[in-house]
């Protein structure tokens, strides 16, 4: 099944397996026939198509049992990459919607919770029976978080037994008003250190807040989130966070996710301008037959093919279990640059359509807008990449 022709220019698909090929092609059709004819409307009215949250879930795109063959060896990372690349490629907010599950908060339970704890909690995060969101950024702290996290969490003994206090507020927070449970990070104030909690979303004191007047991730929802004496047990503590470091771990694995909707936000671009310059006549002429437009479809391609060789290679790396801040840092910084010089090459072939949701071109070049920015921006990325060249951290103190 030739999925990618058009936007894997060197056939980077090439490395995926027939049963891999197969679960995409699935989800490609889905995409097309159920997601893409809603995502305008939804878009414009700032609301998410929730009719199709079940059905793509449904799908069994975490770990599909025709990449296991029956046993319990999980789906490889390019799989999950080409997945991710697929969404983006048609939507970025029900990108970010999947793997606000898929990615995050399953990095966080991964990564973050006892082996015990991993055992209960694993088989209901992949199949979506515990859905819950990454709950880091703050209203005051984004970029400075790992110093600035101000949530503070205080330990005590209460009617249920050891208990943690939550106090604090949390923001841009998508996929929170369906999630079962907020991962929250919060400060201990006996030792300072940054803990993470599975907080209950209907718990006590939990209050959440759409956040309004986006231009970008319309159809995502985002939360504004205010924790006022909310009480969650040490069992729902994940134990193996007891420092930033420990987030920081997860930030690496999950950075590479952005590098990848980054990629496929690209080609739905790309493949929206190609489609239109294909069909539109100026000047008694298929716009796509004069030299400028050409030579604008020729740098969109060559930004989206480094940025897919890109992330192929480093989820190849992170497959022998090699992550290191700067590889993510560098994919995701590099990967956006790309997009963003794409998304505005693509907007201009198609000229003044190209600011209407009919041609797709301006919900990816607005929505673009938010992935520059979210999981580090340019300038974090950056700085971490300095910081491995150089050896001094330039970061302001």
């Amino acid at each position: 099944m030739d999925l990618y022709s058009t936007s894997d220019w060197y056939d980077a698909a090439g490395l995926l397996s027939d049963d891999e090929r197969l679960v995409l092609g699935r989800l490609r059709e889905f995409l097309e026939t159920r997601a893409k004819p809603l995502v305008g409307d939804y878009w414009e009215r700032g609301e998410f198509p929730y009719e199709i949250a079940q059905p793509l879930i449904d799908l069994d795109l975490m770990e599909p049992v025709e990449l296991t063959d029956g046993r319990n060896r999980p789906a490889r990372g390019i799989y999950h990459g080409f997945r991710i690349f697929e969404l983006a490629r048609t939507d970025a907010s029900i990108a970010t919607f999947y793997t606000a599950q898929a990615g995050l908060f399953r990095t966080a339970v991964r990564v973050g919770a006892s082996e015990e704890q991993k055992k209960e909690w694993m088989p209901k995060v992949v199949d979506f029976t515990l859905k819950g969101v990454f709950s880091l950024t703050e209203p005051e702290h984004g970029s400075d978080i790992a110093g600035g996290l101000s949530t503070t969490a205080r330990r005590e003994q209460g009617e249920n037994g050891d208990e943690w206090i939550l106090d604090g507020e949390k923001r841009w927070i998508g996929g929170a008003f369906t999630a079962d449970v907020l991962a929250v990070f919060a400060r201990d104030v006996a030792d300072g250190q940054v803990k993470a909690f599975l907080v209950p979303r209907e718990a006590p004191g939990v209050t959440l807040t759409k956040i309004q007047r986006k231009t970008a991730l319309r159809m995502m929802q985002n939360a504004h989130i205010t924790l006022s004496g909310v009480r969650v047990s040490e069992a729902d503590r994940l134990h193996n966070v007891n420092s930033f470091k420990d987030v920081a771990a997860m930030l690496r694995a999950m950075r590479s996710d952005v590098a990848w909707i980054a990629t496929g936000i690209q080609a739905g671009a790309f493949e929206a301008a190609l489609k239109y310059v294909r069909e539109r006549e100026q000047f008694g002429r298929q716009l796509g037959s004069f030299q400028l437009v050409q030579e604008k479809l020729a740098r969109m391609l060559g930004n989206l093919t480094s940025s897919l060789s890109l992330v192929v290679r480093l989820t190849e790396q992170q497959e022998k279990g090699i992550y290191r801040d700067r590889d993510s840092a560098l994919a995701k910084m590099q990967t956006s640059l790309n997009m963003r010089e794409t998304v505005a090459l693509a907007r201009e072939v198609v000229g003044g359509n190209g600011i209407t949701l009919d041609t797709d071109v301006a919900r990816f070049h607005a929505d673009a807008e938010a992935v520059y920015s979210y999981e580090g921006t340019h300038e974090i990325n950056a700085l971490i990449i300095g910081r491995a060249l150089t050896g001094h951290g330039a970061f302001t103190k």
